[in-house]
């Protein structure tokens, strides 16, 4: 079985200092908490970035200088910047990040209602926008995945060119309007698949660490963070994004996988 990528989702776009004070918003507690995660295993930050208020951004400027400092502290690991932004951001907004040439970037293959009405619009012409514009940029995208129509849309648009095979998918579940965190569910995306394909998986809240269990056995990759869960355990907020990424790795231990180093991710994800 191939090494486990960890990923670590180090502060999201929704969640806040009210939730969790550890939660980064400044460059400087960005790049503690990306060094947290990295030094406890993570080969790969999944970046959003906010104003120093704690502010949603997808300012280009502000994550050139989030990645800076990242890669200051963790010269080797993988920053993959979310192109989803917030709710109610424009395109052109939520492309930003991909003009620095990342190695990897997010692409979501769907439109998903997160609740009351906030509804996160990926129409099919943009998911191809984005899609077409990695391509240019050679960023590699993590197909994002609320529903398992999500992965055909994905299927779909790699056949007409607009993402290189063989993909990377990431499903996020758990998510209010998506597929639920149940190992049923799981099943059902894993199989979902094109052969060849990759697969990461992040449980919402709850769901963490029992499909990050899943996943471990089952041969996927597995992503943490304060943006999916704040709790170390029931009760328990994670002092850290590092202390989340430290469990993922004592499971693993346990079930024999052992931890892929940013090297071995980028050889696994076909990023040298």
């Amino acid at each position: 079985m191939e090494k486990l990528i960890i990923t670590a989702a180090i502060c999201g776009a929704e969640v806040t200092k009210e939730h969790n004070p550890a939660v980064p918003y400044t460059v400087q507690e960005i790049a503690k908490e990306a060094y947290s995660a990295y030094k406890a295993g993570a080969s790969i930050i999944h970046l959003h970035v906010r104003e120093d208020d704690g502010t949603p951004t997808q300012k280009k400027q502000r994550y050139e200088e989030c990645i800076k400092a990242i890669k200051e502290k963790c010269p080797d690991v993988i920053v993959q910047p979310s192109t989803g932004g917030s709710v109610g951001m424009s395109s052109a907004e939520r492309l930003e990040p991909i003009e620095l040439k990342p190695e990897m970037a997010t692409l979501d293959c769907g439109t998903l209602n997160f609740g009351g009405d906030e509804v996160f619009v990926n129409t099919e012409n943009m998911i191809k926008e984005f899609g077409k514009k990695m391509i240019d940029m050679d960023v590699k995208p993590e197909v994002e995945v609320f529903d398992k129509s999500m992965i055909d849309m994905a299927i779909r648009l790699s056949k007409k060119g607009f993402i290189k095979e063989p993909i990377h998918f990431s499903f996020v579940m758990g998510v209010n309007g998506g597929i639920s965190g149940d190992l049923r569910d799981f099943l059902f995306l894993k199989e979902s698949l094109p052969y060849g394909s990759t697969y990461s998986v992040a449980g919402i809240g709850k769901f963490e660490f029992t499909l990050a269990v899943a996943s471990i056995i089952s041969g996927g990759h597995v992503r943490v963070g304060f943006e999916d869960n704040i709790y170390l355990a029931k009760g328990v907020i994670a002092k850290s994004n590092g202390e989340l990424v430290e469990k993922v790795v004592r499971l693993a231990k346990e079930f024999g996988r052992d931890i892929a180093t940013p090297t071995e991710a980028r050889k696994i994800l076909g990023l040298n």
